[in-house]
């Protein structure tokens, strides 16, 4: 009852899960993404399945602290440059991201198959990988849910010292995230322009991450303001091209 009645744990409370939120704005883009390559009814269960991954394996880091806060300790020694088990983490992380959405952009830009062709291919890619392609989806979302929940996680405890106060502001912004993830995916999905936009920012993300792993701190900030930019003009884009 006094965590309850104490002003000072629901402003920690409050700040951790606004933190959070943003925090896992990359997570959102980066399922939404993901989730596009499936059927559209199995589109719901491979978001809300994405995110209970994101909180479970927040919680799990959390209740880990003790492991969490080891990793930061350098484990060798490459060119004068000491590497921690972090730094291993968010390099490997940040060259799946660079990869990953290297890979949807060509995707994206390659030249489509005649339409018959591609029916017929996508009709035998349904029929073989429909359980694979389902599965190793949710697969890829769990690996990266990982990667940025490791950030999260060392920021939450450098933030709150209640590890009740943690628990239940991870919980509160999945529960946040669950409500915005169905609209942003299907906004992306209607706007190819958008989903471009959202890869090149995975990109932006998976280089800071790698930059991170070499002790080279660039502040999330600047990413995001870039990031907010860019899609206001797009939106201005988008208004053009429905007026016209």
């Amino acid at each position: 009852m006094e965590l309850l009645t104490d002003p000072n744990i629901w402003i920690a409370f409050f700040m951790l899960a606004a933190l959070e939120i943003v925090l896992g704005i990359d997570n959102i883009i980066f399922i939404s993404i993901m989730v596009g390559r499936l059927p559209p009814e199995k589109r719901n269960m491979a978001r809300r399945l994405g995110l209970g991954l994101a909180m479970f394996s927040r919680i799990a880091l959390l209740f880990s602290l003790t492991w969490v806060m080891t990793l930061t300790t350098p484990i060798l020694t490459v060119l004068a440059q000491e590497i921690s088990g972090r730094d291993l983490i968010l390099l490997g992380g940040g060259l799946f991201l660079l990869y990953k959405a290297s890979h949807e952009i060509f995707m994206e830009v390659e030249p489509q198959q005649p339409k018959e062709a591609s029916a017929k291919v996508k009709t035998v890619r349904t029929v073989k990988t429909g359980a694979t392609l389902f599965w190793g989806t949710i697969l890829q979302i769990g690996l990266v849910d990982i990667i940025f929940s490791l950030d999260s996680v060392i920021t939450a405890v450098g933030m709150v010292d209640n590890i009740s106060v943690m628990v239940a502001a991870v919980v509160a912004s999945v529960a946040v995230m669950m409500f915005a993830i169905k609209p942003i995916g299907e906004f992306v999905d209607k706007h190819p322009s958008i989903k471009l936009l959202a890869l090149a920012f995975l990109i932006m993300v998976g280089t800071l991450l790698v930059a991170e792993a070499f002790d080279v701190h660039v502040p999330k900030a600047y990413v995001y303001v870039a990031m907010l930019f860019s899609l206001g003009v797009e939106a201005l884009n988008i208004r053009a091209r429905a007026k016209r």
